[in-house]
């Protein structure tokens, strides 16, 4: 965990305890999605989007993580039934993935690149266990707990990321960790209507306390001045993060520099995005366009050549 604080009732261990799952978690439960529906999406994000520019074995690899981590989001978000049980399933299901027996295609599908780059288990089981905490209304105190939540949900993915490109030390990590809880935190601030709908508040309640901003305004139809300075607050902070981990590109080479470096640009055109709506999410998420996203993979790229001299 960050900043030494983590979620209410998560022990800090909890990644490399055992997974604990009931032995009937082997039957794949009603409403686990199709391999195609989780994928359809992969066009659109910016995790996969962000791998077109690797080495075909590498991207192949990158979409294979890319599949859990949708699923997990899936059946985390919107699958139907007991949604416990269906992530009881995977962390099951991903148990026998480590042991080349997975049934699910996604988990099958993955199985090449566990046993090809030595990928640890604990990322995974941290993706599955944000969504265990995903199901009970999320609500958190302070901007420590909130990056616990962070380390959970999001930094475990630039982890597997830099284990495909053999890079994962404790420095690339930890500014890995940077840029994943940057990412995750402009996440958090373009999506506050829906998340709120989920019964999830993604905004540190001590931040919400300092602008004098109430739950209530989080539900109106535009963002109030309250919401739009914790918002800008949150914004900050988010830039900051990708600030600090942007260092991260320039051990990095060839293509694999590029693929981290659009990362970090789709957090700052997404970050600038909600500066130019003017802080008012509510309407709708403010997302960047492809020109926009562009002119910061290049703007960022330039700037760390300037540092490297």
């Amino acid at each position: 965990m960050l900043l030494g604080e983590e979620p209410s009732g998560v022990p800090a261990d909890a990644a490399a305890m055992p997974s604990g799952v009931p032995a009937d978690a082997a039957a794949m439960p009603s409403g686990v999605p199709a391999a195609a529906a989780v994928m359809a999406r992969a066009r659109h994000e910016n995790f996969p989007v962000a791998s077109r520019v690797l080495p075909r074995r590498v991207r192949a690899d990158l979409l294979a993580i890319y599949g859990f981590a949708r699923l997990a989001d899936e059946l985390g978000d919107s699958a139907e039934g007991d949604r416990l049980t269906a992530l009881d399933w995977l962390e099951a299901e991903l148990d026998r993935a480590f042991a080349g027996a997975a049934e699910h295609p996604l988990l099958a599908g993955l199985q090449p690149t566990l046993r090809h780059r030595g990928l640890p288990r604990g990322p995974f089981a941290r993706l599955i266990e944000a969504n265990r905490l995903d199901q009970r209304p999320s609500n958190y105190q302070t901007w420590g707990q909130l990056r616990g939540y962070c380390a959970l949900s999001a930094d475990p993915v630039g982890e597997l990321v830099l284990g495909v490109l053999g890079m994962a030390s404790p420095e690339a990590v930890a500014l890995s960790d940077s840029i994943c809880t940057g990412l995750q935190l402009v996440e958090h601030c373009q999506d506050v209507a829906e998340d709120l709908a989920a019964g999830r508040v993604y905004l540190p309640a001590e931040d919400l306390d300092r602008f004098g901003c109430t739950r209530g305004e989080l539900a109106g139809a535009h963002a109030s001045g309250a919401l739009r300075e914790v918002l800008a607050f949150e914004v900050a902070r988010a830039r900051s993060l990708l600030d600090a981990g942007a260092p991260l590109i320039d051990e990095l080479h060839g293509r694999a520099r590029i693929a981290v470096a659009a990362f970090v640009a789709g957090g700052r055109a997404a970050a600038e995005a909600i500066e130019r709506a003017g802080f008012d999410v509510l309407g709708g998420a403010p997302r960047a366009g492809r020109w926009r996203l562009l002119r910061a993979l290049a703007g960022t790229l330039i700037e760390r050549r300037g540092r490297a001299r």
